[in-house]
C-alpha cells in the first residue's frame, strides 16, 4: 500500500506537467491579449506593460519562469487586477467556492444515494418510477435553467430567498440546490444499477437463504459492494464542486474562483487562468487517488500492491 501511495503521488507531477503546458500552449495560441480593450492602447504602452509582466520574452522562456514560480506555490500578478496577485485573489475567492463545492457535495451524496438505493429496492414498483423520474429530470434539466426557475419560484414569486450574493444561510439555498440538482441525479442512476446489479449476486441470495433479515442483508452486503462503483463518480464530482461551477457562481454573483475563471478568459489574465486549471487538474488527480485508497476500505477484496 505504501509503494501504491508514493507511486500515485509522484504521478501528479508529470500530470501538472502536461496540463500546465497544453492549456499555456493554447491560451497563447488564441488572438488577442490581456491588452486588448474596448478603447486600444497605444502601441507605446502595450510594449512597456509586456516588458513589465515579461510578455516580450520567447514563450518557452514565458512558460519556465511561470512553472518555476508555481513549483513555489507563486502563480505571479493578475493582469485584470493590476495591484493584486493571483495568490492573493484565490485566497479570497477559494474558501466560498470550497464551502459552496462542499455543501453542494454533502446535499448530493445525502440525498442521491438513499434515493437510488430507494429505487432498487422497489424495483418495477411504484418506488422506483418515482425516484427514476426524479433522476430524469434532474439529468435533463441543465444547472442554470434549475437556477431560473428557483429564482422565478422562491425568490421572485415568494420572496423566500435572495437571488444573488453570498452573505449568509439564507443566500446559499439557491445556489446550492441549483448545483446539487444534476449531482442528485447522477449519483441516484449510479446507485440504483449499481444495487440492482448486487442483488442478482449469490452472497445475497445466500444470505436471505439462511434467514438473514431483510434490513441487514441490505446494510452489511448489498449497500456495502453496491458503493464502490458509486465512489468512483464521487471522487470527480467532489473535484468538480470544490473547483468552482463556473455558471452558478456567475450566475447568482458569488464571488468564488468560478466567477474569476470566467472574468480572467475574458480579460486574457494568463496567470489567472493558469492558476485555476492547474487548481483543478490537482484537485481531480488527488480526489482520485484519495477514491483509489478508499477503495480497499469499503471492499477487503482489494489490495494494492
Amino acid at each position: 500500500m505504501v509503494g501504491f501511495v508514493i507511486r500515485r503521488i509522484l504521478w501528479l507531477i508529470p500530470v501538472l506537467f502536461v496540463v500546465s503546458l497544453i492549456t499555456f500552449t493554447l491560451m497563447h495560441a488564441v488572438p488577442g491579449g490581456p491588452w486588448d480593450r474596448e478603447k486600444p492602447l497605444n502601441p507605446g504602452t502595450v510594449l512597456r506593460l509586456n516588458e513589465i509582466y515579461g510578455l516580450d520574452k520567447p514563450i518557452w522562456q514565458q512558460y519556465i519562469n511561470w512553472f518555476g514560480g508555481m513549483l513555489q506555490f507563486d502563480f505571479g500578478p493578475s493582469y485584470q487586477y493590476r495591484n493584486r496577485g493571483v495568490n492573493d485573489i484565490l485566497s479570497d475567492g477559494w474558501p466560498i467556492t470550497v464551502q459552496l463545492g462542499v455543501m453542494t457535495f454533502i446535499v448530493a451524496v445525502g440525498i442521491g444515494i438513499p434515493l437510488g438505493i430507494f429505487a432498487a429496492l422497489g424495483h418495477n414498483r411504484w418506488p422506483d418510477y418515482v425516484a427514476t423520474t426524479i433522476s430524469m429530470v434532474g439529468i435533463a434539466t441543465p444547472s442554470f435553467v434549475l437556477a431560473i426557475l428557483l429564482i422565478v419560484i422562491f425568490s421572485v414569486g415568494l420572496n423566500w430567498f435572495p437571488s444573488r450574493g453570498w452573505k449568509g444561510p439564507n443566500t446559499w439555498v439557491l445556489p446550492v440546490v441549483a448545483l446539487a440538482g444534476y449531482q442528485i441525479a447522477q449519483i441516484a442512476r449510479y446507485t440504483r444499477a449499481s444495487m440492482l446489479e448486487v442483488t442478482r449476486k449469490d452472497y445475497v441470495r445466500t444470505a436471505h437463504s439462511k434467514g438473514v433479515r431483510a434490513s441487514a442483508v441490505v446494510v452489511r452486503h448489498m449497500i456495502r459492494n453496491a458503493l464502490i462503483p458509486v465512489v468512483t463518480i464521487l471522487g470527480p464530482i467532489l473535484a468538480f464542486l470544490v473547483t468552482g461551477s463556473f455558471i452558478i457562481e456567475n450566475f447568482f454573483g458569488i464571488p468564488g474562483i468560478g466567477r474569476l475563471y470566467i472574468v480572467a478568459i475574458g480579460g486574457r489574465d494568463y496567470s489567472m487562468i493558469m492558476a485555476t486549471t492547474v487548481i483543478y487538474a490537482f484537485a481531480v488527480a488527488f480526489l482520485n487517488f484519495i477514491v483509489d485508497i478508499l477503495y480497499a476500505y469499503i471492499d477487503p477484496r482489494i489490495r494494492y500492491s
